[in-house]
């Protein structure tokens, strides 16, 4: 059996990658377990080292990469070249991150005449299993966010080949493994296995301790079925996604070039990349009898994108899901024909009464693709009710008059921030970056762990559990947490923050 791999342009085959067997499967899962003492005892400049090592040999590739993943996804070399370069760049932000070392929480309280001597840190989980996104072959592939930030904290990697670009994949394993073990890491601190069986024995392997997802509903909660049906229950950080709402305020309208300005970036927003971002705007909330729909409808059809799909899968749900909007109450606005040729999709405005928003109503839910629904509302209690049926998302959007002082921004940004985990005010939320600051997680069902993020730098932290030493002698302590500080890390003392 195998993966094969098909060019999104035409439908015509690209090559293959054979599945990998369950016995090769327990080799992989074998060699990150005896890998992963190994990684949690290097110091993190070590660990640094070895990310930096496969940023640079990314780099080195990135002409061939972005060739072969554009024959793949046929999302374009300039944006494939970019996010080759956004990739080496999120190595080395984690390796940075990881040499900080807050991300260890190490904690020391002095023993009293009433309490013992007690230090707290964060120890690394053991190997992770991830499964990277169709959407952004780099990264949030293989080698994207997930694999970065786990072996940051010294957690090994056993990754899935996405589908979508297997073929990418598997060079992509190639050119990290080489670079891994020439800087000097274990063998086993990452590998790869392939094909849909491999990545369920994956999960239920016994070596494997957490399970890191980018990707739809449906994927990211069988993996989570699968981790909680173990004999051992493993955390999953599913990343999967909903609708992303974009609500008007009520002054949003009051400038006369603000409506053809907002219709233009929605248009712009939900169908970047074919509508194929996790956070692409799926709804926009607006006072009915503006205009706001016609504007939307008549700004997609000027920008009159062609949609090229990632796979023919996703191309056929896009033009399912736009008749099952339909069915639901919506009625089409505008369309945009897609190409035709290979996973084509049209582009699609769609309205709905806000009234039409019910539990249980597929306009709740994600319509991956180029596909938005302008939600039209009567008043302030319209609106409130249809805010308080939406599903948790990973972004939402607040559009205002453009002042900076809009008096209706701030509920509506309270309102939001109990909905998502990003919330962003006259700044569409397609694109996330990597940095202190970042959530990229929300609500179920968007994820699976709300309290988590799959970027930024917090995203460490899905990969360790802390551990509290009570009266252990120093030189039995991790060498993390040793009085002499040998990582120079940050730490808390009887309470005060000491900084190396």
């Amino acid at each position: 059996m195998s993966i094969t791999s098909y060019r999104p342009a035409d439908g015509t085959v690209a090559g293959s990658v054979p599945d990998t067997t369950p016995a090769e499967v327990d080799a992989v899962v074998a060699a990150a377990s005896a890998a992963a003492p190994l990684l949690a005892a290097a110091s993190p400049t070590t660990r640094a080292g070895w990310l930096l090592a496969v940023a640079t040999a990314l780099e080195a590739h990135a002409d061939e990469l972005a060739a072969l993943a554009d024959t793949e996804t046929a999302l374009g070399l300039p944006r494939l070249t970019g996010e080759v370069g956004r990739t080496a760049a999120q190595l080395r932000f984690y390796a940075g991150v990881a040499v900080e070392g807050s991300w260890l929480g190490v904690s020391v309280d002095s023993a009293t005449p009433t309490s013992p001597e007690l230090v707290r840190l964060n120890r690394s989980l053991g190997p992770v299993a991830v499964f990277g996104a169709s959407n952004f072959p780099f990264a949030f592939g293989v080698l994207g966010n997930d694999t970065a930030s786990a072996l940051a904290v010294g957690c090994p990697v056993v990754a899935k080949a996405h589908p979508a670009h297997a073929l990418t994949c598997e060079r992509l394993a190639e050119i990290a493994t080489a670079a891994l073990t020439e800087a000097g890491a274990p063998a086993g601190a990452f590998g790869m296995v392939a094909g849909m069986d491999a990545g369920v024995g994956l999960v239920r392997a016994d070596g494997i301790t957490a399970v890191g997802f980018t990707g739809s509903q449906a994927g990211g909660l069988a993996l989570w079925r699968l981790a909680n049906e173990r004999a051992v229950v493993i955390p999953v950080f599913a990343e999967m996604g909903t609708v992303n709402p974009a609500v008007l305020t009520p002054r949003a309208l009051e400038h006369p070039d603000r409506l053809e300005q907002v219709a233009r970036g929605f248009v712009g927003s939900f169908t970047l990349g074919s509508g194929q971002f996790c956070t692409k705007p799926g709804m926009l909330l607006a006072p009915a009898g503006e205009g706001v729909a016609e504007a939307v409808g008549a700004a997609l059809t000027e920008a009159a994108p062609s949609a090229t799909m990632l796979t023919e899968r996703i191309a056929s749900a896009a033009i399912d899901g736009v008749e099952r909007l339909l069915a639901a109450g919506a009625t089409e606005v505008a369309r945009a024909k897609g190409p035709g040729a290979g996973w084509s999709a049209d582009a699609v405005v769609l309205r709905a009464a806000a009234g039409a928003l019910r539990d249980g109503s597929p306009l709740l839910e994600e319509c991956f693709g180029p596909v938005a629904i302008v939600v039209e509302y009567a008043d302030d209690a319209e609106l409130a009710t249809a805010l308080d049926a939406l599903q948790g998302s990973l972004a939402g959007t607040v559009v205002t008059d453009g002042s900076g002082t809009d008096p209706g921004a701030a509920d509506l940004v309270d309102r939001l921030a109990g909905k998502v985990g990003r919330v962003t005010v006259d700044d569409w939320p397609t694109g996330v970056a990597w940095t202190w600051a970042q959530q990229h997680g929300g609500p179920w069902p968007s994820t699976s762990a709300p309290a988590a993020t799959s970027v930024g730098a917090a995203a460490l932290g899905r990969w360790v559990r802390p551990v509290t030493y009570q009266s252990v002698p120093d030189a039995a302590l991790p060498e993390a947490a040793r009085a002499a500080n040998p990582w120079q890390l940050p730490r808390r003392v009887d309470g005060v923050l000491a900084l190396p």
